[in-house]
């Protein structure tokens, strides 16, 4: 079993046994906050990517692409081609020890200043390339050009139960069903979790991955 947009929508109308128009036109709103649970509640190793981009001489920022949601690293290309790692330090640690932007070099720290861009110290001293390696956030299966998704292809338990519990939430339904839809969106994303975050790892202790707590 897999979903589209399209059937994914007709399945929880008929498990919800419910045809209201405010409702039907809520089901866009409400899938997207299903994957969106679902996207922040589990790292899926095919979520991530590696894109390049050019580090300018003298500015210290450096642009988050559009569908990025958190880093693993950034690497600072040299003209040999070798890679250096920077390390990724609180905004406040680059700021208290590169006080001055004038001071340039090589840069060896990153950090998220805001949602839109990194902080590099020290300020590039010349034109960089930089890799970035990060965890990127798919488009949703209600706007995707065939109406499919990962999720809706790989994860079709987890995006129908979060479907469904975040149904009703909206319909304010009764609690036991609500109950039952969370319990069963739960177990299938604890499937997914162990699938991605055991199954698929092979060292759960670098700082390049998310952190796992005994």
């Amino acid at each position: 079993m897999s979903w589209t947009f399209t059937t994914l929508k007709s399945a929880i109308q008929d498990y919800t046994d419910n045809t209201e128009t405010t409702f039907v036109n809520n089901l866009t709103n409400i899938i997207v906050q299903a994957e969106n649970r679902i996207l922040k509640s589990v790292e899926l190793p095919v979520l991530r990517k590696n894109v390049t981009a050019s580090v300018t001489s003298g500015n210290s920022y450096l642009a988050t692409p559009t569908d990025y949601l958190y880093p693993y690293s950034i690497a600072i290309i040299d003209s040999d081609s070798n890679y250096n790692y920077l390390l990724n330090k609180d905004v406040n640690f680059i700021r208290e020890a590169f006080p001055a932007s004038a001071t340039t070099g090589v840069p060896k720290y990153y950090g998220q200043f805001d949602d839109d861009f990194f902080i590099l110290a020290p300020t590039p001293s010349a034109n960089f390339t930089a890799e970035l390696h990060y965890f990127y956030m798919p488009q949703s299966i209600s706007v995707t050009s065939d109406g499919t998704s990962w999720l809706g292809t790989n994860a079709p338990e987890v995006l129908l139960y979060g479907s469904l519990v975040e149904s009703y939430i909206f319909m304010k339904g009764e609690p036991d069903i609500l109950s039952n839809y969370e319990n069963r969106f739960k177990e299938a994303l604890g499937r997914l979790t162990l699938e991605s975050d055991s199954y698929n790892r092979k060292d759960a202790y670098r700082s390049g991955q998310r952190r796992i707590n005994a």
